[in-house]
């Protein structure tokens, strides 16, 4: 049965298939459909880990009872997860273990544009690179297989376009037989103490070199031989926009893309008059090719920085062709100006309040990895800093310690509160810090489309758990003011604020809404602004509610302006009607009266 699936609904599709009996993942984007997608399958045990490095260590675990396993994460998930992914280099496997990273070209949804890839040559792991949907399904086998073979954790790399684009999946019945879990003790192979892990060190290296045989003869890697005047290495998606691009030339796609398959690329360049590199972000297969020393050329056509296209491509092609067409050339067109849209919390977010009333107190404010991160952009303007999941705790710790003399606010969501703020949180605790901590908990996480997580009391199987409390964790790690308010009544937001940023003392905020997206609004009132009342203050713009704007008027040959309210939009939330010192914003009359 063929069927059309995106990138991650094919790798979920290959896990069932392949025989994978435990999945783990932390939600993030470009990742976050897989483990979604796995949940459809009977047989197979998923779960949301509270953070990367859970998840992996989870699916290793299972691995060691030789079952099959996935883990799933962004690329800076991998970056949590890199503690147990190099360990594991060392002890290898016992059943096949398939780390699913998606790095995001472009930062669609992520603070940095690392290249994963670094990491397989890192740990010493093989590479896998799929090029479309039915490459992703069919080469979860193949990484399952070479892990066994080489009793090895292998790295499968996909990217944001292949994640997200769908194509035609050739699907088929789970060919794999079950098989019972058994743990075999051996502590020279799984206990890294150092004695152990001396001698593992050497294993890694003979079974680099097997990986690298195995991978010059690996049939997914495939030489297409056209014209030859010039040769194209090349991976991944880009392999696509090579194929689209340059129609004439001659073709290496590396499927299994590290360890490097030199022979393979000796032979290829040798067939070739010139040799170009295509890949996306770092120089990962160009520097090795040159090493081999092989003149390669693709550094001037091709930038290091941002998502490759295949409209970059074309223009590489004429470049590198020195304006000489080699087919019938078109003129690269823009598409049509449209208007920029810069991301907005939702109408009635619970967070925006907060970040409104905070901007007055005029502390430091380090925030966190979330939809919150918004709170930093214009109007709310209310956030100095982002680093990375936790940091939000951590990082504000480092700020208040330093001696400065201002209020110090720490912001992280309920998700990554439990992600990585915890251990931050007890270091405040234990280290005797003098900031605020304030949990936007909007009991989901919501960044990355509604998942949940330890505080919702739910599991991804949605099986009914206990619902973790931050307020117990807080009083765990030694913080004795813990205060918890409804963002939506700003009176009890400032009190809050006012009281907890000048106690001289730790202190924990909860500020507790479910996202406006989880819950029925349409029955909640409406809200609507008196033309009469209004005094076109803007307060009620400083709020950055996609549902408020300005209503221009036309008046004795001058423009003047009044807020309005797009009705559709508003869910009630009142915000904007407590803002308001002209009592101008009030409940629709239909509303009032009914």
């Amino acid at each position: 049965m063929k069927k059309l699936l995106s990138g991650n609904e094919a790798i979920a599709r290959g896990a069932y298939e392949y025989g994978v009996k435990v999945a783990a993942a932390y939600p993030g984007t470009p990742s976050t459909e897989i483990l979604e997608n796995i949940t459809r399958y009977p047989d197979v045990y998923a779960e949301w880990s509270p953070n990367e490095k859970v998840a992996l260590e989870v699916a290793l675990g299972a691995s060691f009872t030789g079952i099959r396993a996935l883990a799933a994460m962004k690329h800076v998930g991998l970056n949590v997860a890199s503690d147990p992914l190099m360990t594991s280099s060392y002890t290898g496997i016992s059943g096949g273990l398939v780390i699913v990273v998606a790095d995001d070209p472009g930062m669609h949804s992520s603070q940095n544009e690392q290249d994963s890839r670094n990491y397989a040559r890192f740990a010493k792991v093989p590479l896998f690179e799929p090029s479309d949907s039915s490459e992703s399904r069919e080469l979860i086998g193949d990484a399952l297989a070479v892990s066994e073979r080489f009793d090895t954790p292998v790295l499968f790399r996909t990217t944001t376009r292949i994640s997200h684009s769908k194509g035609i999946v050739n699907m088929e019945e789970r060919s794999f037989t079950d098989r019972k879990p058994v743990y075999e003790r051996n502590p020279e192979k799984y206990l890294m103490v150092p004695g152990y892990a001396r001698k593992r060190r050497y294993v890694v290296e003979e079974r680099l070199k097997g990986l690298a045989a195995f991978n010059n003869k690996f049939e997914k890697n495939t030489a297409l031989y056209r014209e030859k005047e010039l040769g194209i290495i090349t991976s991944s998606i880009s392999y696509q926009y090579v194929m689209e691009t340059f129609n004439e030339a001659s073709v290496l796609k590396l499927t299994m893309s590290y360890p490097f398959p030199d022979d393979l690329i000796r032979e290829f360049a040798g067939r070739v008059k010139k040799v170009f590199v295509v890949e996306e972000l770092d120089r990962f297969l160009t520097e090795h090719v040159r090493s081999l020393g092989i003149a390669v050329e693709g550094e001037e056509y091709i930038p290091d920085i941002g998502e490759l296209n295949p409209d970059i491509l074309e223009r590489a092609r004429k470049k590198l062709y020195d304006k000489v067409a080699v087919r019938q050339d078109e003129e690269i067109t823009s598409g049509p100006d449209i208007p920029a849209r810069p991301p907005v919390l939702c109408p009635g977010c619970p967070h925006r309040t907060v970040f409104h009333v905070l901007k007055a107190f005029k502390p430091i404010i380090i925030g966190d990895i979330g939809c919150y991160s918004l709170g930093g952009l214009a109007p709310l303007d209310s956030m100095d800093a982002i680093i990375c999941m936790g940091a939000g705790v951590s990082a504000a710790m480092g700020v208040a310690k330093s001696g400065i003399d201002r209020p110090v606010v720490g912001i992280v969501g309920d998700s990554t509160f439990f992600h990585s703020g915890i251990t931050g949180l007890l270091d405040i605790g234990y280290n005797r810090g003098n900031l605020t901590i304030l949990v936007l908990d909007n009991r989901i996480t919501g960044m990355t489309g509604h998942q949940v997580n330890p505080g919702t009391g739910r599991t991804l199987m949605g099986e009914e758990t206990f619902e973790a409390r931050i307020e117990k964790f807080a009083k765990a790690a030694g913080i004795q003011r813990i205060r918890v308010f409804d963002p939506y009544n700003i009176k009890e937001v400032k009190k809050a604020l006012e009281s907890e940023l000048a106690c001289g003392e730790a202190s924990l905020l909860v500020s507790r809404r479910p996202c406006v997206l989880l819950i029925d609004t349409s029955k909640n009132p409406v809200y609507s602004i008196d033309q009469e009342l209004c005094k076109s203050c803007g307060i009620c713009l400083k709020i950055g509610c996609p549902a408020i704007y300005r209503e221009k008027e036309e008046k004795t040959g001058e423009k003047e302006w009044k807020a309005a309210i797009t009705e559709s939009l508003c869910t009630g939330c009142s915000v904007c009607a407590q803002l308001c010192p002209f009592d101008a914003i009030r409940i629709r009359v239909a509303d009032a009266t009914s």
